[in-house]
């Protein structure tokens, strides 16, 4: 089924002369991720969806938080890093619809961008965030409740194709009573889940922060122990 941009049967192909995608390995199509032609079996298969920070923007391939996650229960399940630069929570969705009948997604893990960000169509797609025009029009209030929207969608697909979901957040933690019943990661973003304090196992003082090559995005630390903090929580749902 295809209406326009939006499909059950595919993924989009990003550009691969650009920045950042020709700084990093990637399949055919331009995602952090194996060849879904031809699609292995044997195991089930795990989307991973977000922006930049998903994708692991100016890391190398073991160094981004997806890596880590993809370490656990490799007997049984195959790790699929569909994170994408740039990426609102309006793509992540849109992208996962796409998976339904390409990798049919048993597990779905969405690690949300900044909820002030929006997909624009017109001849082609665009991204809006910073301080586009487009976006003069929003508040924190329509903010959350396109969040919630995307929510829904990505709830009512897991409940079509019969998948369990897990959210967890790039930069921006979101509490609300209606994801009270969902797998959420609480409190921790990537962003704020480092440094940490373990009177036990934490005892340095860090100076500087922990950056990826670019300078701009976060570093091994951030994303090692963010991997960390969601196998502790969800691990054993990963399964």
């Amino acid at each position: 089924m295809k209406f326009g941009f939006f499909t059950d049967k595919g993924l989009d192909k990003q550009n691969m002369d650009k920045v950042p995608w020709n700084q990093h390995k990637l399949n055919s199509y331009g995602y952090r991720c194996p060849e879904w032609e031809p699609m292995p079996d044997g195991k089930k298969n795990v989307v991973v969806l977000g922006c930049s920070h998903t994708f692991g923007q100016a890391l190398d391939d073991n160094q981004h938080w997806v890596h880590f996650v993809s370490q656990h229960n490799t007997s049984r399940l195959r790790y699929w890093n569909l994170g994408v630069p740039g990426a609102s929570a309006d793509a992540c969705v849109r992208r996962l619809w796409g998976t339904q009948k390409l990798l049919r997604p048993e597990i779905i893990v969405m690690c949300w961008p900044v909820n002030s960000r929006r997909e624009w169509y017109d001849k082609e797609i665009s991204t809006l965030h910073g301080s586009s025009d487009k976006l003069h029009i929003h508040n924190q209030h329509t903010d959350l409740s396109n969040f919630l929207n995307n929510v829904f969608w990505v709830e009512k697909f897991a409940e079509m194709v019969g998948a369990k979901t897990f959210h967890c957040f790039a930069q921006e933690y979101i509490e609300h009573k209606d994801l009270s019943k969902l797998n959420v990661l609480p409190d921790y973003t990537l962003a704020n889940c480092w440094p940490y304090w373990d009177s036990k196992a934490q005892r340095d003082v860090f100076a500087e922060p922990s950056l990826a090559r670019d300078g701009a995005h976060y570093g091994v630390e951030h994303h090692e122990r963010f991997a960390q903090l969601f196998l502790e929580r969800f691990g054993p749902k990963l399964r």
